[in-house]
């Protein structure tokens, strides 16, 4: 049946992707830095600390001193594309664009900063999308990152009058086609190094402990995408949390701390790498790449490589695939 003359135009109706990643400044300076840190550190899913107590050292304290030293770090990263971060999940949700054919649009947002889910959704709604995938691109679920991301997209729809449909992409930690993404990437970024590593170094991202005996699985997921590559993988390999704040017993070993003492430990050829992450960021290339690099050769450490994330090269791409496409069924098929 037609619709009347004068009906407004009607979009084709469409399934919707949206990957979201945690976030970047504008831009590479202390007050971009500054309005990031406001954003993530208000998050109550990051900081648990109750706001009475917390919202006098955020501002009177962090805000003011820790935006210059990240600018500085940030700059160390930043390319012509912009953020690392966000410039490959542009590229992930491009490479994806077209994978199910012409019916389903990928879009990508951040968590905090630019570009925002809240107009991503917009967009993707605008476009005729009444069917959404909603996709945090966290292997390992943490409330701090899976939950928030979701939170907002809940709270988003609850605004709404009329909703897409919704459905979230699970934690994906030992999804056969992650575990074997990982092997055949970080097994060629070995083969094409100039020296054997003595050890591969698997760094995650830390979190307070209490998260753990609050209930967060993280640390399990972690360990085990740790142990299902160690199972494939000839180099030995361990694990370490990185990126500590604060006060607070964070999971532990520290990356930081297992930097430190390899050397000694007859560990004198590293390669690390972080799983973790789906596109390397400042978290990455400065953290393990520039400063972590440091700490081990100071140490004593002789060969020291910072392996890359999957980012949008083939094996991550094609495993993003996978996963989507699982989640996606009865409402798309692989074009």
């Amino acid at each position: 049946m037609n619709p009347p003359t004068d009906h407004p135009a009607i979009p084709p109706r469409k399934v919707g992707v949206l990957l979201i990643n945690l976030g970047t400044p504008d831009s590479p300076e202390a007050p971009a830095v500054r309005r990031y840190l406001a954003e993530f550190l208000s998050d109550r899913r990051v900081i648990e600390i109750p706001p009475i107590a917390w919202k006098p050292i955020l501002h009177g304290i962090i805000l003011r001193t820790r935006p210059a030293k990240s600018a500085h770090a940030y700059q160390q990263v930043w390319t012509e594309e912009g953020s690392p971060l966000a410039a490959i999940t542009a590229r992930q949700a491009a490479a994806l664009q077209g994978a199910w054919g012409d019916g389903v649009v990928v879009d990508w947002a951040m968590r905090y900063g630019n570009p925002g889910i809240r107009p991503a959704i917009d967009k993707l709604v605008a476009a005729g999308v009444e069917r959404l995938l909603v996709a945090p691109l966290y292997p390992q679920y943490c409330a701090a990152t899976t939950a928030t991301a979701n939170d907002t997209v809940f709270g988003l729809l609850s605004e709404m009058r009329w909703q897409p449909a919704l459905r979230t992409l699970p934690p994906y930690h030992d999804h056969p086609s992650y575990i074997g993404a990982l092997q055949a990437d970080l097994e060629a970024q070995l083969a094409k190094l100039d020296f054997t590593p003595d050890r591969l170094l698997l760094s995650f991202h830390g979190m307070p402990e209490r998260t753990l005996h609050k209930g967060d699985p993280y640390h399990c997921h972690c360990r085990k995408t740790a142990r299902l590559l160690a199972e494939r993988m000839a180099i030995p390999i361990d694990t370490a949390f990185q990126s500590r704040f604060g006060r607070a017993k964070w999971l532990e070993p520290s990356t930081e701390d297992v930097l430190a003492a390899y050397p000694a430990q007859g560990v004198k050829k590293l390669a690390i790498a972080a799983p973790g992450f789906s596109a390397d960021c400042i978290e990455t290339i400065e953290e393990l790449g520039i400063r972590g690099r440091e700490t081990f050769e100071v140490a004593g450490g002789t060969h020291f490589a910072r392996l890359d994330c999957l980012n949008d090269r083939e094996a991550g791409i094609t495993m993003l695939k996978a996963i989507v496409s699982r989640e996606l069924a009865g409402w798309a098929e692989p074009a």
